[in-house]
């Protein structure tokens, strides 16, 4: 017996609020991120986020264990178009180094890209850093500062930050992520084009527009 047409449009509903209900506090996270990561005495330092052209926040990166080394997080990238902040894309940050691993820890990234020629490969589906361009910490005890480097990261967590090897990891879109804000599947680039930020995005875009304006 074929079940009526109302009873999927229900269920499918129901889907797309439990994934915008699991994207909000993620946005909220990363309004907190940004708080932290300025504020810091090791943090991004005054002018960086002015003159970066993308900005990505990933709340609580999954570090691996000490022998798999495999961490994964979830997160939002926005881009300048005229001075202004984009609506944010939602994107997956994989990282697999086998280097020293601290097993369970989680990690607050901040990554920001300062070379607009890298936008349509950050905005892609994988971008890659290693490949696609070279990335340097720009704070934690294992941290290097690379004044050629591209895309600079951030990092806080509770605790010694131990961090991790760069090269290999991999930026990508999160399908799931963008169609629970948009309603529709959207890729990060047409986001970040054409987009209007939707209202849970809004603080995350105002946090941007306070920090960068310093």
């Amino acid at each position: 017996m074929r079940k009526p047409l109302s009873v999927f449009f229900i269920a499918a509903t129901a889907t797309l609020n439990a994934a915008s209900n699991e994207s909000t506090p993620r946005l909220e996270k990363a309004v907190s991120v940004l708080t932290t990561i300025t504020k810091s005495a090791h943090g991004i330092r005054a002018g960086q986020l002015a003159n970066a052209d993308c900005v990505a926040v990933i709340p609580g990166f999954k570090k691996g264990a000490a022998v798999v080394g495999v961490g994964y997080g979830r997160g939002f990238i926005s881009c300048r178009n005229e001075g202004a902040w984009s609506a944010p894309g939602a994107i997956t940050f994989e990282n697999t180094s086998l280097g020293v691993q601290v097993g369970g820890e989680k990690i607050d990234i901040v990554i920001l890209s300062l070379d607009k020629g890298l936008r349509s490969k950050l905005l892609s589906d994988r971008f890659t850093l290693g490949t696609d361009a070279s990335a340097a910490w720009g704070n934690g005890k294992t941290a290097y500062e690379d004044p050629n480097a591209k895309i600079v990261f951030y990092a806080n967590t509770k605790g010694a930050f131990a961090g991790f090897g760069l090269d290999g990891a991999t930026v990508k879109p999160d399908e799931s992520g963008n169609k629970a804000l948009y309603g529709k599947a959207m890729s990060n680039s047409d986001i970040v084009a054409e987009a209007q930020t939707p209202a849970a995005a809004q603080p995350l875009i105002a946090k941007l527009d306070q920090e960068s304006s310093r």
